[in-house]
């Protein structure tokens, strides 16, 4: 191992939709339930109706979880008092689209000129992983190997199987969603940061895009803060969740810098990675999630979720040890297999007895609680992350 096992820090950005509480419905009220927060820790997005936060830099798991749990609980009491219910899922199903409303801000405004139904449609959250890598060049060079990897990863976080009051058939059509912009998907291969700082200059001199942040890659290098950012997954009601994706992502990019740095072997030569492989691999885990077959990373073959998970978990261990996280991650990853995937969960809650409004009622609940939690201590948060997601 280097030192790269020794500081790291990871933050965490989520994205929450909000609900009315009385219809269950998506309501464009992020300005009113702003003016209730502390303006340093919450934010606005593109939609009216998601409301953004991001934490602190953070060494150990269990202070990130602290801070999520803090953060949420300050915004559900605050969405309360109005009214309001918070939902940490990639989509919600009741809305009325003609109702939406940009936030207002210039290059929001902007971004709804360019991109209209893009724009229009972009009803969905996701949660942000930040792994800190201080020197550009191997943030930029970390990304192209880590493609593989990120699929399982979205599988742990599908938590949108319910697209504008329909079941869609994935457990992540938020990523079918996310995947339309000219930008997303699986990074291509860069050597160093000015090749990718070119290939940013180039998009923007296009008109394609207009700044950096509008690069909406799977995994990328931060616009603005020293890490790399995992933009894959979907919101997830649990925080146990995030703080599983958020350790496994840390030994992730610890074990390939390690690799490029020092010349050690990896499961997989990252010189036979294929974004056209990546993608694919991505598309079968919103497809089916944690209820179905995944991509092997290695053998590029279908295996049961479980068995795909479990062996990227188990390859991790020396990294995840070296961070003293393997008890609590692969605690938090044998629950998450035997309880399943959000997607599962919300269809289980309609099947009940046919609606949706139990749907919203089940993520408005998983995303309020606390107990239970193996990570919810409540601490107070310091700074917020200085990234803002879509930026």
């Amino acid at each position: 191992m280097t030192d790269f096992a020794e500081d790291m820090a990871v933050g965490v950005e989520e994205e929450f939709h909000i609900v009315d509480l009385a219809t269950r419905q998506l309501v464009p009220r992020a300005g009113l339930l702003l003016q209730q927060l502390r303006s340093d820790h919450f934010t606005q997005e593109l939609q009216r109706s998601v409301l953004e936060t991001g934490t602190t830099p953070r060494i150990r798991l269990e202070d990130l979880a602290g801070e999520l749990t803090g953060l949420r609980a300050d915004a559900v009491a605050a969405a309360e008092g109005l009214g309001l219910g918070i939902a940490a899922a990639g989509t919600v199903p009741l809305l009325d689209p003609e109702a939406m409303k940009i936030s207002p801000d210039p290059r929001y405004e902007q971004m709804l000129d360019d991109y209209q139904v893009l724009a229009r449609e972009q009803l969905i959250c996701g949660t942000q992983v930040h792994a800190e890598v201080r020197d550009r060049d191997l943030a930029v060079a970390v990304t192209h190997r880590l493609g593989p990897w990120l699929p399982p990863l979205l599988a742990l976080s599908c938590s949108s199987p319910y697209w504008m009051g329909a079941d869609t058939g994935y457990a992540s059509f938020r990523s079918m969603v996310w995947q339309r912009w000219p930008t997303a998907g699986p990074a291509e291969r860069f050597e160093s940061a000015d090749e990718y700082d070119a290939m940013v200059k180039e998009l923007v001199r296009s008109g394609v895009i207009s700044d950096p942040g509008m690069l909406y890659f799977d995994v990328r290098p931060s616009a603005h803060v020293p890490t790399v950012e995992l933009r894959l997954c979907d919101s997830c009601p649990r925080i146990d969740d995030i703080v599983l994706i958020a350790g496994l992502f840390r030994a992730l990019v610890t074990r390939e810098l390690h690799a490029l740095t020092t010349g050690a072997p990896t499961p997989l030569d990252p010189g036979t990675v294929r974004p056209e492989l990546v993608r694919a691999a991505s598309w079968r885990a919103a497809r089916s999630g944690l209820d179905g077959e995944l991509v092997d990373p290695v053998e590029g073959v279908p295996k049961p979720a479980r068995t795909v998970v479990s062996r990227l978990l188990e390859g991790l261990r020396p990294q995840l040890e070296a961070y003293g996280d393997w008890a609590l991650v692969s605690s938090l990853a044998a629950e998450a297999l035997d309880r399943g995937g959000s997607a599962a969960r919300q269809r289980e809650a309609f099947r009940r007895a046919g609606r949706l409004t139990d749907v919203v009622d089940l993520v408005l609940a998983e995303t309020r609680s606390r107990t239970g939690s193996r990570t919810g201590s409540r601490t107070r948060p310091a700074s917020p992350c200085a990234a803002a997601a879509g930026r």
